[in-house]
């Protein structure tokens, strides 16, 4: 199914999807990206996705219509992106001391901190994009039983590193920041490094597992961190 047109502003377009976030929905905002920044190369500033959305800031003015034209023509069977197979992972320590809201979620949902450290350990996440901070991951594939609507207070710090949930999606906090998502744990591996090149180390498409560790090893990671592996 072709995405939505909406005109936002005379610079400012967005493309959106009526289909649940998934792998083939990502494989079409994918092509659909990649046809963008081919037809139109001279005239982008930035695109940026959502779970259901593509947006499009142009150097210039761009009529409604002229995008819309161009849609019609555009072959999403044929421009469906492929999905790269590298997994990264990521080790989580999954403590009171990492993960403050972990015990708190576990009496929500009615289940042990056991099944919930099981539960949001188990699945490959699929990274759709990055957003709220530089190099924050939206990571979709979280176990229906773990959906929780985001805190009504937010706290006013997160510590760099926290693994979160909010809503239907689990995260992680590059930085230090306010957040509002339930904290269940937390990664000693660095993020994100402005002073890269590219300064974060999964692209968007890729697979994301984490994997449980002790507090020991936290500790000892933390003290001497690695960079993430993948296979």
């Amino acid at each position: 199914m072709k995405p939505k047109f909406k005109q936002i502003s005379p610079l400012i377009c967005e493309f959106e999807w009526e289909s649940n976030v998934s792998d083939q929905l990502l494989r079409e905002q994918l092509g659909l990206k990649s046809a963008v920044e081919k037809d139109f190369s001279t005239e982008l500033c930035e695109l940026r996705m959502g779970f259901k959305t593509l947006s499009v800031l142009f150097s210039k003015p761009r009529i409604d219509f002229e995008i819309k034209n161009w849609l019609e023509t555009f072959s999403l069977e044929k421009s469906t992106h492929s999905l790269p197979e590298k997994i990264w992972e990521i080790p989580v320590c999954y403590a009171s001391e990492t993960g403050r809201d972990l015990e708190s979620l576990a009496k929500t949902k009615k289940i042990s901190v056991e099944e919930v450290i099981a539960l949001h350990s188990k699945p490959l996440y699929r990274l759709h994009f990055y957003g709220f901070l530089p190099g924050f991951m939206y990571l979709n594939g979280l176990p229906e039983i773990l959906y929780t609507s985001r805190k009504s207070v937010p706290d006013r710090e997160v510590p760099v590193g926290s693994v979160a949930i909010g809503g239907e999606q689990t995260g992680i906090y590059p930085s230090s920041s306010p957040g509002g998502w339930h904290l269940v744990g937390q990664t000693p591996i660095p993020l994100f490094n402005p002073t890269l090149d590219i300064p974060v180390f999964a692209e968007v498409g890729e697979r994301i597992e984490f994997t449980p560790i002790t507090f020991q090893e936290f500790e000892r990671l933390k003290r001497n961190p690695k960079p993430p592996k993948f296979r």
